[in-house]
Order: C-alpha cells, then structure tokens, then sequence
C-alpha cells in the first residue's frame, strides 16, 4: 500500500475530520440516476445504475441542511427514478443498465427496503416541499407491503421512523415501523452473543437501530432498551485496540475465527448512523465514543492504519483488506463517507456548544 494514502495517521481528532463534499457524489449522478461503480474514481457506465445507491443519494441529500443548487436538483433525479423503479403493487426493480432498461422484476428485497429509506427521510428532511409530498406517495404506496427479509423490513422500518419523527400520528409509518421490529426479534440471553441471530452478516447496526427507534417513537421502553443493549454488544465486538473493526464480509459466528477483511465503508456508516440514533434518542454522551470511531475509521484509525477518503476526489475507497483500501470509488462506499461527515459535522457542533467545551 502507498504511504501517500496515510494521509492523516491516527489517532484521528475531531478537528481532522473534513466537511461532507458532493463532488465524487454528482461525478457518478447522471440524467438518469446515480452510476452503481467506478474504476479509481472513473464511472463504469456499463455497470449501470441500482436503486440501493439511489436510494442512499435521496437520502444523503435530504439529511443535508442546505443542499447546494446541483446537489438539489441530483436529489429530484433520484427521486424520480425511484418512482420509476416502483411498480404499481409498492414493490422495486433494483438493476437498470446503462440504456435504461430494468434488468431484474420488482422484488421486496433489500432495494424495497432501501428504497423506502430513502423516500422516509426525503419525506420528512428534504429542504423542498415538492419532493417531500412526492417522496410521502412514493413512500406510502411501498409501506403497504412487507417483506420477509430482516434486513429489508430494518431498512424500511428506519425509513417509517423519520415519516414519524416528523408526524408522529402517521399510522402507516408506525405500523411498519412496529412490524419492523417484530420481524428482527429480540436480543438473547447468552451475554457472549446477545444478538437475535447466530450470525452477524451485513448492515448489523441498522437492526438494533430499528429496535432503538421504535422503541422509542412507539413508546415501548423495553424495546428501547433491548435495541441499546443490542447495539452496545455489537459495539464491543466490532472494537479492536480503542477503533472500529467492522464486520466484514462472510460475517462473523460464535465459535468461529474473526476474520477481519474484507471491510466495508457502509459498515463503518450503518454504525455511526445506530450510534447517532442512540445518542439523540437518550441524550447519553457515551454513544459520542463509537459514533467517532466510526468516523475515524474513514480518515486511518482502523485495522491497516489506511485513509479511505480521497481528498481530491471527495470519494472513499470501496473496501479496506489486509494490503490496504481497494482504491476503486463506487456510489455505496463514497455515499457512505458523506453519510458519516454528516454525522461528524453534528458532532462538532455538539460538542463545541457542550458547557465544558469538551471533544470527542
């Protein structure tokens, strides 16, 4: 691995940490939506386009306080080809090529849930009115339906908590909020695996995230505090030396070696975006300890000691191995940078207005 990608050696400090940057972001959008891959940090046209990624944009852009003008109009792109990727039953075709032709069937898969994810939080967050009524239709027509997949029911379900958060009464929302959590079960007993499944996969802190919100926007306070257990547990065994260590892909088992690599960027922000939720939702600043590791897992505090931010560019690197960071810089992994700055730039903000005056 080049040195030149440490560019910031850890430990990492708040103040180290850059704003969010859509550069990298609108190089890969197009007229059409957002381009799934990239080469270094050149699109792959002939990968095309897929309603995950688009659906991670809609909702980059919704949690921005201020979008720029060209960050804005990205957002209606994709939020228009997330209503032409819904079929008429709330279902969601994934894949489309680069010559606009959809290259799968509406399913009810991860991509329905991410989809509803993205169209929640533009519902209830974009700055513009018309995108928020036309996200709450899009938004309602897919909350209708129910998958039988835990992690499409959590991505949908954290799509229904922010339609709540901003209309508390919405009943479609808190229904497939509440079904969400049902759908993920409870936490065990065995302190050494307290997590509902005997394995951990992929986008594991978005599970006990749910649990956190529902928890709290339902009112039920020990489900509140099955999903802080959950997630404090998931925590722990993703910490390695004092930083983030993510989950990688093939998961982990109990009784099984941890393999570490391959490590994924949406990892690294699915675990800012849970302890986030945890630190709102109770107020306490020991979320603030995790929530910035994995914040510095993208800037070199992690198991190779690698920046995954291309300062150029304003992309992240698509997966960290054992030699270093897979230097290719796809719509998931750079989408997932920005997610987590976002969360930086509230940090700081919170904790430069802390009476001490403290720092993460």
């Amino acid at each position: 691995m080049s040195l030149s990608l440490r560019l910031i050696p850890p430990p990492v400090q708040l103040a180290d940490v850059p704003q969010p940057r859509f550069d990298h972001v609108l190089r890969l959008s197009d007229d059409t939506g957002m381009l799934e891959h990239a080469r270094n940090a050149i699109a792959r046209r002939e990968h095309g386009y897929c309603v995950d990624d688009v659906a991670r944009g809609l909702l980059v852009v919704a949690r921005e306080p201020k979008p720029a003008p060209d960050v804005l109009r990205a957002a209606e792109r994709y939020l228009a080809f997330l209503t032409h990727a819904q079929g008429a039953d709330g279902a969601f075709h994934n894949r489309m090529s680069y010559d606009r032709r959809w290259q799968d069937e509406p399913t009810l898969g991860d991509c329905w849930g991410r989809a509803l994810w993205g169209l929640g939080t533009a519902a209830a967050r974009s700055t513009s009115g018309w995108i928020r009524r036309e996200a709450l239709i899009a938004f309602r027509l897919g909350a209708a339906r129910r998958s039988t997949w835990p992690r499409a029911m959590a991505f949908a379900g954290l799509g229904a908590a922010e339609v709540l958060r901003a209309d508390p009464h919405d009943p479609v929302a808190a229904e497939l909020l509440g079904d969400a959590a049902t759908v993920i079960g409870l936490p065990g007993s065995d302190p050494a695996w307290v997590w509902p499944d005997r394995e951990l996969t992929y986008s594991n802190p978005a599970l006990a995230e749910v649990l956190i919100a529902a928890g709290d926007l339902l009112g039920d306070e020990a489900l509140l505090g099955d999903g802080l257990r959950m997630l404090s547990w998931l925590c722990d065994q993703q910490e390695q030396h004092g930083h983030l260590s993510c989950v990688p892909v093939g998961g982990w088992r109990p009784g099984a070696v941890r393999h570490r690599y391959d490590q994924q960027p949406i990892e690294a922000a699915a675990t800012a975006d849970a302890c986030a939720t945890a630190a709102a939702v109770t107020g306490d600043e020991r979320w603030d300890a995790p929530l910035f590791q994995s914040i510095a897992w993208f800037l070199g505090d992690n198991d190779t000691g690698s920046v995954m931010y291309d300062g150029e560019t304003c992309g992240c690197y698509d997966g960290l191995t054992a030699d270093g960071p897979n230097l290719n810089q796809g719509a998931e992994s750079t989408l997932a940078l920005v997610s987590t700055l976002q969360h930086a730039r509230t940090l700081a903000i919170r904790s430069a207005t802390r009476p001490s005056g403290g720092q993460a």
